[in-house]
């Protein structure tokens, strides 16, 4: 499908679902919202899917996998050859995620858009547009041709998630380099200085991060991303994971199906995708707030509220992991727990 057909379909969560799922917090005996962004959360999910019952499972977590041609810049600890390990690990069911993923009942589905491999692991699915982005301080990472055929990749991956009879689905990423790329499109897409949002990734010293700033800062001086253009942004100092996982949600918005983001690279995809089709942002939960600097900020702009705060910095999709089971535990109350009419208890007053 098209990128601009995929961005025609998407349309507001439904209010009526939001409402009748808020309607039966408050009925449930408990204390008026006591059970935070859970909660929010439930209801987010209810008008995503347009249920006021919303279903939790199956679910599963996309991972959007490629390398970043930044790297020669010496912005990260390790090679680009680690993404394509840590992407076959994933393919045989053996990375971070995976583990967590199993102890929630979760599939997880790393996808190939732009990995510098020839070939893609076993377990891994191609959908690969590019081997690996440029060197955004020599020339843009992509073409614009290239990003909107990753987008339309990742958004292709939602249709295809929803198909399958997914009812949930988190969302996280492998590219060595992608905290650079994430932490550029951030800088633009806000409008504030790189210093401010940029963090030490995967490890970097001291000098390693001032290194990092200042590629970035030349890269967007150089580039010249145009701020109210998301794709261009995303072309010029982006990577193709971003692009995928910014489709992805698109893709998501589209055909009705809730997403959970994990950290920054996500939510820097997340935010390129709002602003491109800002229904996209009633399809979205957040799962924690990273320990990068530039999280919290998307956030807020994004106007999502973490659930966890738990100085997770992993990727890969692990903060949607770790929700699944918050996510299962306050469905139970939701729909199992008496109502204060039930009970014969007088209800809870809002405060005023």
């Amino acid at each position: 499908m098209k990128l601009t057909d995929g961005i025609k379909m998407v349309k507001p969560g439904d209010a009526q679902a939001a409402e009748k799922a808020k309607e039966r917090w408050d009925q449930v005996a408990k204390p008026l919202g006591s059970l935070g962004v859970l909660e929010e959360d439930i209801v987010r999910i209810a008008a995503a899917s347009q249920n006021p019952q919303p279903l939790l499972s199956p679910r599963a977590i996309a991972v959007m996998c490629s390398d970043n041609g930044i790297v020669e810049e010496g912005v990260t600890q390790t090679g680009q050859e680690v993404t394509a390990v840590v992407a076959g690990n994933m393919g045989v069911g053996n990375s971070c995620v995976c583990l967590m993923a199993r102890q929630c009942r979760a599939e997880v589905i790393p996808v190939d858009v732009g990995m510098a491999c020839r070939e893609t692991p076993k377990g891994v699915l191609s959908r690969k547009v590019c081997f690996g982005t440029k060197n955004f301080l020599k020339e843009p990472a992509m073409t614009r041709e290239e990003t909107v055929k990753a987008m339309e990749a990742g958004m292709d991956t939602a249709f295809s998630l929803k198909d399958q009879g997914f009812q949930l689905v988190g969302s996280g990423e492998m590219g060595i380099g992608n905290t650079t790329t994430s932490s550029a499109v951030i800088s633009v897409l806000l409008g504030i200085d790189p210093q401010k949002v940029t963090g030490r990734g995967a490890g970097l010293s001291s000098q390693g991060l001032s290194r990092k700033v200042e590629v970035i800062r030349q890269g967007i001086r150089i580039r010249r991303p145009d701020r109210e253009d998301p794709i261009d942004v995303l072309s010029k100092v982006g990577g193709a994971d971003l692009a995928a996982l910014a489709g992805f949600y698109i893709g998501c918005g589209a055909c009705r199906l809730p997403a959970v983001l994990d950290g920054l690279i996500t939510g820097a995809a997340a935010l390129a995708a709002v602003r491109l089709c800002p229904p996209v942002a009633d399809y979205l939960l957040a799962s924690h707030v990273t320990a990068e600097p530039g999280g919290a900020m998307v956030l807020k702009e994004l106007g999502l509220h973490p659930a966890i705060q738990a100085g997770m910095c992993l990727g890969e999709g692990t903060g949607a992991a770790a929700l699944f089971p918050l996510l299962d535990m306050a469905a139970a109350v939701y729909c199992q727990m008496s109502t204060f009419e039930g009970i014969r208890v007088e209800a809870y007053q809002p405060l005023e």
